[in-house]
């Protein structure tokens, strides 16, 4: 089996997370049926760094990491403040964050006041402006 590093290794190298290296990773990241904090951090970190996000590794990441923050049903303050660092870490949230708050919500049994915060202020951010070309 592959360690983390080793496949972060090979995903760096060629830009993109595809085919067989997604399905490596999502075994590394599930092991034990659960995905844990290092295992969501580490998928941050790589999706930050990944050249070439494909459609298949964005869908991964999202899901993963609604499965680690709803893995207890609720979002504290905690997994707010850790959602907040994430989604802000680029200055920006984008359609696919804005969409992935609205699910979270959706689908969480409670929330927290501080993710009530975080989806109000995420919210009142202006849409993402695309160009052709």
């Amino acid at each position: 089996m592959q360690t983390l590093r080793q496949i972060e290794k090979d995903i760096l190298t060629t830009g993109k997370v595809d085919g067989r290296e997604l399905e490596v990773l999502r075994e590394q990241i599930y092991r034990g049926g659960k995905i844990g904090r290092e295992g969501a951090d580490f998928l941050v970190e790589l999706h930050k760094r990944v050249q070439h996000l494909t459609p298949a590794f964005e869908q991964f990441f999202y899901q993963a990491v609604k499965d680690h923050i709803l893995a207890h049903g609720r979002i504290d303050a905690e997994e707010a403040a850790w959602l907040r660092q994430m989604l802000f870490a680029d200055g920006k949230l984008d359609d696919e964050e804005r969409t992935f708050l609205h699910q979270l919500k959706g689908e969480a049994e409670q929330v927290g006041p501080e993710f009530e915060a975080l989806f109000e202020e995420s919210m009142k951010q202006p849409p993402e402006q695309r160009t052709c070309g």
